[in-house]
C-alpha cells in the first residue's frame, strides 16, 4: 500500500511532546484534516530549520507522510499574515489550544471551525484588549460546532419560546431553564436571542464577539458551567496559570478577568 502524504496543509501547533532527545510528538489542528499527531524528527537540534517554526498559534503550512496514527512531518514553513500572540493574549490563545485538545477526536476535520479559531488567533495577536470577548466567542463557536451547545433560542424542557424580561441559566444536559432566585450570572432572554442570532451571522466570529461584548462576564460564567461538564475537569491548565500569575501578582486586578 502506498504512503498517504499530505502537502502544504493549513496548521496550528496545539501542543508538542518531547520524544526523544532530538525529536518532538506534535498535536496540530489542521484545516482539512483535523486534529493529528505528527513526529518532528531531529527538531530539537540547534541546526534544525523547524525548531524556530514550530510553535504554537503561528499559521503554519505543514506536510507530512505516513499511514500510522502519528505521521512524519516532512516539512513546514511560516505562512504569514501575523505573528503569535504575546503575554496575557498568549495565555487565552494557550486556553483555546487546551479546549481544542480536550474536545476535538483524532482526524475528524472541521473546516469551518479551524478558519475561525484562526481569525480567533489573528485577533488575540491584534486586540489584547479585546480578548476576553474574543474567548467568549470561540468557546460558544466551539460547543456549536460540536453539537455540545443548546438552543439558545428557546427553553430548553419545553421548546417554548423565550419569555420577555425572563432570565435563564444554560444546563449541558437540559438547555436553557430559567433562572432561580440564587443564579448568579444568568442571561436575560434578549442576550439569549441576541447570541442566538449571532451565531447564525455570515461570520459568526465578530457578530458574536460583539453580541456578548455587553454581558461578557454572565456568558464567562455560563460557558465555564458547559466546558467544564464536557471537559470532564475541574479547572482547566490554564486557567489556573492565570490565577497563579495573579497570585504572584501585587495587586490580583492587575489582571483581568479573562478564562
Amino acid at each position: 500500500m502506498a504512503t498517504r502524504r499530505s502537502a502544504e496543509e493549513p496548521a496550528f501547533v496545539l501542543h508538542r511532546y518531547d520524544w526523544s532527545e532530538s525529536s518532538l510528538i506534535l498535536e496540530v489542528f489542521t484545516r482539512n484534516h483535523g486534529r493529528i499527531a505528527l513526529v518532528a524528527k531531529g527538531v530539537k537540534r540547534p541546526t534544525s530549520q523547524f525548531r524556530p517554526v514550530l510553535l504554537p498559534l503561528q499559521p503554519l503550512m505543514l506536510s507530512w507522510g505516513g499511514d500510522a496514527e502519528v505521521r512524519t512531518l516532512k516539512s513546514a514553513q511560516w505562512q504569514g499574515g501575523h505573528v503569535m500572540p504575546t503575554g496575557e493574549a498568549l495565555i487565552s490563545g494557550s486556553y483555546l489550544n487546551e479546549l481544542l485538545m480536550r474536545l476535538l477526536a483524532r482526524d475528524d476535520a472541521h473546516p469551518q471551525l479551524y478558519d475561525r479559531y484562526a481569525l480567533a488567533v489573528q485577533l488575540l495577536a491584534e486586540r489584547g484588549d479585546a480578548q476576553a470577548v474574543i474567548v467568549r466567542a470561540f468557546e460558544l463557536l466551539l460547543l456549536r460546532e460540536l453539537g455540545l451547545l443548546p438552543d439558545l433560542s428557546r427553553e430548553g424542557s419545553s421548546l417554548a419560546l423565550l419569555q420577555s424580561e425572563q432570565r435563564y441559566v444554560i444546563e449541558a444536559e437540559n438547555g436553557l431553564r430559567l433562572a432561580h432566585a440564587d443564579d448568579n450570572h444568568a442571561l436575560s432572554a434578549e442576550h439569549c436571542q441576541a447570541l442566538h442570532a449571532a451565531l447564525n451571522a455570515p461570520d459568526p466570529l465578530i457578530a458574536t464577539l460583539r453580541a456578548c461584548a455587553p454581558f461578557e462576564a454572565a456568558v464567562r460564567v455560563q460557558m465555564r458551567r458547559l466546558l467544564h461538564y464536557h471537559c470532564g475537569v475541574r479547572q482547566f491548565k490554564t486557567r489556573q496559570l492565570m490565577i497563579d500569575m495573579q497570585a504572584m501578582s501585587r495587586s490580583t486586578a492587575a489582571l483581568p478577568q479573562v478564562l
